[in-house]
């Protein structure tokens, strides 16, 4: 929607760590602001008339066209000098917007952290008004960002941590049929630190929350694995008390 700074509360934004899986690889959702180099986290602003949660459900929504997502809203950030007086001196242009509203955006916010979690195979990403790229960058390859935001992103990944076992991390981050390997990888990159593949194999199945289905099929002579996929009442059920991995 047309940007018009009379719509939105005054002193408050939304800063979103958004999590993808691909490849192996735990990937975090970046914009690029026109007219500067950094990197940032897609965000936006509340409508007067609108919760928090509703408008960073509607702000990635617009980014990735994706409905329901997984939000989970983990801290406010709102340190005095949290926008540098000097990124704002030399900050974008956003010769798009009228003067005003350059002016409203580079004001001091308060901003409202939320992580999501959500399956890349099934975005359709897309920049925002002040942006002209956005794309995925694995967790540990960041870009330089602007403002606070690899802050944001590693209380994010701490927090992630934190709740490890209560939040739906592999229901939301891989595909719908996945290998056991794809999933201790999911694992391995949250923790940062590998696995021993038997017993991670032997707590997961014991938990009863998988199904196994079909091999997959592979060329050669390399040894097929099983496709599995998530019961998804039986999983629910369980971090409702902790999965205890």
């Amino acid at each position: 929607m047309e940007f018009n700074s009379d719509d939105f509360l005054p002193g408050v934004s939304i800063d979103c760590v958004v999590f993808g899986f691909e490849n192996g690889t735990l990937k975090v959702l970046l914009t690029k602001w026109k007219g500067l180099n950094e990197w940032s986290l897609p965000g936006g602003h509340v409508l007067k008339e609108e919760d928090p949660d509703d408008a960073s459900r509607r702000i990635l929504e617009d980014r990735t066209g994706l409905k329901n997502i997984f939000l989970d809203q983990f801290k406010v950030f709102g340190a005095p000098d949290r926008i540098p007086k000097e990124a704002i001196k030399n900050g974008p242009k956003l010769e798009s917007l009228p003067a005003d509203a350059r002016q409203w955006i580079l004001q001091r916010f308060i901003t409202i952290g939320y992580l999501a979690l959500i399956d890349i195979r099934k975005a359709d990403i897309k920049p925002d008004h002040v942006a002209d790229k956005i794309g995925w960058w694995p967790v540990k390859q960041m870009p330089n960002l602007i403002f606070d935001h690899a802050d944001i992103i590693e209380v994010a990944i701490k927090e992630i941590k934190i709740q490890l076992n209560y939040l739906p991390l592999g229901l939301n981050l891989l595909p719908e049929k996945f290998t056991m390997n794809e999933l201790q990888q999911l694992y391995e990159n949250i923790l940062g630190k590998q696995l021993d593949r038997g017993n991670f194999q032997k707590k997961i199945l014991k938990l009863d929350i998988l199904e196994r289905l079909e091999k997959l099929k592979l060329g050669g002579a390399h040894k097929a694995p099983y496709l599995y996929r998530f019961d998804k009442q039986k999983y629910r059920d369980l971090l409702s008390q902790g999965i205890g991995l």
